[in-house]
């Protein structure tokens, strides 16, 4: 099943195997501003084949799509549903899509020794790596210039580099994270990468990271999620400039 983004579509058709009439199942919704946080759930719905619904909203949503408050009291991207559920953490998607939908592809079994492991790269791709970025992304540019802070840019910029060596030191014997293949914890900490890409810092990376960065932008998925974004702005009317490179007026 491939995903679908036409506004039209609001349910997946799945047929049955005794070969029945088809029955109707929500189809997940994601809610997403180009190369925002919300990559990471689109491009692990890529990577799982899933129907899906894209709704691309400009960026950022809480001053330039109100509406959207309505769904997301919060205004901000990732909104994700799926059925009941309702999501708005793009780490947490990740695992949820991983574990929901993947059938142990790209999640790690709790009684795997990499467990742990697992999930502390989803918490950490957040908390850790991504969390210091958006400081620099805002004390750089989006404060009024008056506002603006470059020593604090500048520390937390030291900051994630710093604690890029833990991803260092994972990748010194391995061309993934843990459980010794590709899962749900390389998407959600690539998206740090590719954040610090969009702020110029990725020249600063060890070499083992700038190479699983290469590696990771060469994926199918990764590559169809990019083509999916962009493609879905043009036709939903929204700017296609990645969030990170936008400048406020």
């Amino acid at each position: 099943m491939h995903h679908l983004r036409d506004a039209r579509c609001t349910v997946a058709c799945i047929h049955n195997d005794c070969g029945n009439h088809p029955y109707l199942i929500p189809m997940i919704e994601l809610y997403h501003c180009v190369s925002a946080r919300s990559f990471r759930p689109l491009w692990m719905l890529e990577e799982l084949a899933v129907p899906y619904r894209l709704h691309l909203l400009p960026f950022p949503p809480r001053a330039h799509a109100r509406q959207y408050l309505e769904d997301n009291p919060l205004g901000t991207v990732p909104l994700m549903k799926d059925g009941a559920t309702r999501m708005t953490e793009s780490a947490a998607m990740c695992q949820y899509l991983a574990a929901r939908h993947g059938d142990g592809q790209f999640d790690v079994a709790v009684d795997d020794a990499d467990y742990g492991s697992y999930l502390n790269w989803l918490h950490m791709s957040d908390a850790t790596l991504t969390f210091p970025q958006t400081l620099v992304l805002r004390y750089t540019h989006f404060e009024p210039a008056e506002r603006r802070q470059p020593q604090v840019a500048a520390d937390y910029a030291r900051w994630f580099l710093a604690r890029l060596r833990a991803v260092d030191a994972a990748l010194q014997h391995s061309d993934f994270l843990c459980a010794g293949r590709f899962t749900a914890a390389d998407v959600a900490v690539a998206y740090a990468l590719q954040l610090a890409q969009h702020l110029g810092l990725d020249g600063q990376f060890p070499p083992a990271v700038a190479a699983y960065w290469a590696r990771l932008q060469v994926r199918p998925a990764f590559v169809r999620a990019l083509q999916v974004q962009h493609q879905t702005a043009l036709e939903q009317g929204v700017d296609p400039t990645p969030s990170p490179d936008l400048r406020p007026q």
